[in-house]
């Protein structure tokens, strides 16, 4: 998997970036940076209800999962984060700024952000609860999200055993760029609520090696463990073998960076609406480990994208309709 950062890159650039799961990242300087409320402009009306299809359907993904659970069963790997695109087509008039101000209203989350670059294509509204990077000097910290449930009592062993995987896996990731000793876990498994659900959220820091920056750091870590699995390259062969369309920018990251301060914030872009060749898309997902039920796993994909769909296009919070890839 190429990392975010081109090797061609020998000073990283001040701004916001947007790094796509796979693929090139774009960065840009911003004039002007606003709060995405209040929005002055034609309020956002999305797409019907009934507009939004799947890229795998509910036999598609329980299979999937069923596959992963083969894959474990074999050594494979310990887990893998299976992901679905929903998609509809683009709404007249549309406004990715007006999108993000109804997310800020409707579903607020620590880690948003909206990026408008029409030249480039880039239109992301991002409701990200997740930390990938946070970086002050030299310290440097993750904060992966795996558990999900819709109470705060509702967690099962298994989302407690995700998490756990992912935080190794990110402890390993920071470590290549840490000073030895350096790395620590000062928070394991906290509850967090987020609108309509619940979330297992850890913490990982340490300190960057003097000879490490933005560019090390982020070519040690992405992509997020936390949308991979573990281990990260062999989960993400299984992801491609599995997922039938890219997952663009979601799963990637989306924040800001000081490069001459040392500092700044990249999110894990889930909970992510993106617009691309006349549609919305947002993808919706998690991690399988040996003790998943698939169906159970399904109705997790449609917890995590309930309250965003009520926001975006309002209606019956359902998305299973659809049995092919998206358009």
């Amino acid at each position: 998997m190429s990392p975010p950062i081109s090797p061609r890159w020998t000073r990283p650039v001040s701004g916001r970036w947007c790094c796509p799961f796979e693929g090139e990242p774009v960065c840009a300087r911003f004039d002007n940076v606003r709060p995405a409320t209040p929005w002055r402009g034609r309020p956002w009306q999305g797409p019907p209800r009934d507009a939004w299809t799947s890229s795998i359907d509910e036999a598609g993904f329980t299979e999937g999962v069923t596959k992963i659970r083969r894959t474990i069963a074999a050594g494979g790997v310990y887990q893998v984060n299976l992901t679905r695109r929903l998609s509809a087509p683009l709404p007249s008039g549309w406004s990715i700024a007006a999108l993000g101000a109804a997310l800020a209203n409707g579903n607020p989350a620590p880690f948003s952000a909206v990026v408008q670059l029409p030249e480039q294509g880039v239109h992301v509204a991002s409701a990200s609860p997740e930390l990938f990077l946070g970086r002050r000097g030299d310290m440097v910290w993750s904060s992966p999200i795996k558990g999900t449930a819709a109470s705060a009592d509702g967690f099962l062993a298994k989302d407690a055993a995700e998490n756990v995987m992912i935080v190794d896996l990110v402890r390993n990731d920071l470590g290549r760029v840490c000073l030895t000793g350096s790395v620590e876990t000062p928070a394991l498994l906290g509850v967090e609520q987020h609108p309509g659900l619940f979330h297992l959220v850890s913490t990982v820091r340490g300190r960057l090696r003097p000879d490490a920056g933005w560019a090390e750091l982020v070519a040690a870590t992405f992509p997020p463990g936390s949308v991979t699995g573990a281990p990260k390259l062999a989960a993400v062969e299984v992801i491609r073998s599995l997922e039938p369309v890219p997952r663009g920018v979601y799963c990637g990251a989306v924040g800001w960076v000081d490069a001459d301060r040392a500092e700044g914030e990249l999110n894990v872009a889930i909970r992510t609406f993106w617009a691309a060749e006349g549609s919305l898309h947002l993808g919706t997902g998690g991690g399988i480990t040996w003790d998943s039920d698939p169906a159970g796993e399904w109705a997790e994909t449609e917890l995590k994208a309930a309250n965003l769909l009520a926001v975006v296009s309002g209606g019956p919070a359902r998305t299973g309709r659809g049995a092919g890839p998206a358009s």
